[in-house]
């Protein structure tokens, strides 16, 4: 079955507290300036990239989850100041995030994107959970958020739209982030649970109603305004990180509601992602395919890796016997897919896409992938305790 599963969730362990948060601590936190930079090339040095706004909550995020986890680091100054640097650098006048500033921190764009404010409640969330005496301030800049959201974008049908006037296509992927936030925020000590279990529930039957086709099981990424698959083949794009994302989510969701129709349908993403998503050759999960599971990107980004071993582990944690056997073999090969993109010169780095040949794209390390990371390796701790 390859390397045990134990083994390597002690290996990633050691890379994340003892490489990697120590690491992007000292070199992705921007001490003068605040905020976090976008990347850090392969020496090991910060560069001057633009910035992405939703960089920063991501890695708020990170820091404030590691010190709930008892990293020792000065998790504090880089998850407070990051958020600081977010508020100062893309808030806006309406309340909502712009979306990217230059290095000296000027916003170069201030256009809204669903995305960016999904990420601002994940940080809000994780913040008030790690900083009680900050709780009831994230609670309240958490809902009124949510309410400016709802009543700007709120989409007729359900969910939200992009931008006014609406832009197409309609996404499923920023609802995917801002379902991710809503189970972080009903759990939230004095959050609105009843507001967010609601827009949890309102995200899950969307998905479950319209981002995944009924025939087949695939989910789709791009929509017209009625929910309806966005004409050409933009709309038969399919991603094989986001069946697992998804999948992860759902059972989560499930798993507190007790909806077992949610879990059937989390399996069928999963299975899809793992036999029409994973190439052979590198056992690694692919970019893109088309809704009728032909590849259309091969190239392996390090996230959806991340994506694969969250799911997997979770499903092994759900099941027994023979059915979590192979799940667990699944997140060992998930978790070996990560470690080869971890393995670089310099420790805590990480490369983010492996091309089709099998060689890896020279490039710096996006600080943007380190949630996906930092996530799959708490996922796989928490959930081999569960067994």
């Amino acid at each position: 079955m390859g390397m045990d599963i134990h083994l390597q969730a002690g290996e990633l362990a050691g890379w994340l507290n003892d490489a990697a948060l120590p690491l992007w601590r000292q070199k992705g936190f921007d001490g003068e300036g605040g905020g976090f930079v976008e990347t850090i090339d392969m020496n090991g040095e910060p560069t001057r990239a633009d910035r992405r706004s939703r960089v920063q909550p991501r890695q708020v995020y990170c820091f404030a989850a590691a010190g709930r986890r008892g990293w020792n680091g000065d998790w504090r100054t880089a998850a407070e100041g990051g958020l600081l640097y977010f508020d100062r650098v893309y808030g806006q006048p309406g309340g909502f995030y712009g979306a990217l500033a230059n290095a000296d921190g000027k916003l170069i764009d201030a256009s809204f994107d669903l995305y960016n404010q999904a990420f601002a409640f994940l940080a809000f969330a994780h913040l008030a959970e790690v900083l009680p005496e900050r709780g009831a301030e994230m609670a309240g800049r958490s809902d009124k958020l949510r309410r400016q959201l709802e009543a700007h974008f709120k989409h007729p049908l359900a969910g939200f739209e992009e931008d006014e006037p609406p832009r197409l296509p309609l996404g499923s992927n920023p609802h995917m982030h801002l379902f991710e936030a809503c189970l972080a925020s009903e759990e939230a000590e004095g959050f609105d649970r009843v507001g967010w279990a609601n827009l949890a529930d309102e995200i899950a039957h969307l998905a479950l109603d319209r981002f995944i086709d009924a025939e087949s099981g695939a989910l789709r990424e791009f929509f017209d305004h009625d929910w309806a698959p966005f004409p050409g083949e933009k709309g038969r794009i399919v991603e094989p990180g986001h069946h697992f994302e998804w999948a992860w989510l759902l059972l989560r969701w499930a798993e507190r509601r007790g909806n077992a129709q949610a879990i059937v349908e989390a399996r069928r993403l999963f299975d899809i992602g793992e036999k029409y998503g994973t190439c052979p050759e590198r056992d690694v999960v692919v970019m893109t395919l088309l809704d009728d599971f032909s590849v259309a990107d091969p190239t392996a980004r390090l996230w959806p890796q991340t994506e694969w071993l969250k799911a997997a582990i979770r499903f092994a944690a759900l099941t027994e016997g023979v059915e979590r056997e192979r799940y667990l073999a699944s997140a060992g090969r998930a978790a070996a897919a990560l470690q080869r993109f971890l393995d670089v010169p310099v420790r805590g780095l990480w490369r983010d896409k492996l091309k089709a040949d099998g060689s890896f794209v020279e490039e710096p390390a996006p600080a943007s992938t380190f949630y996906h990371i930092l996530c799959a390796i708490y996922e796989l701790e928490d959930c081999l305790k569960r067994m």
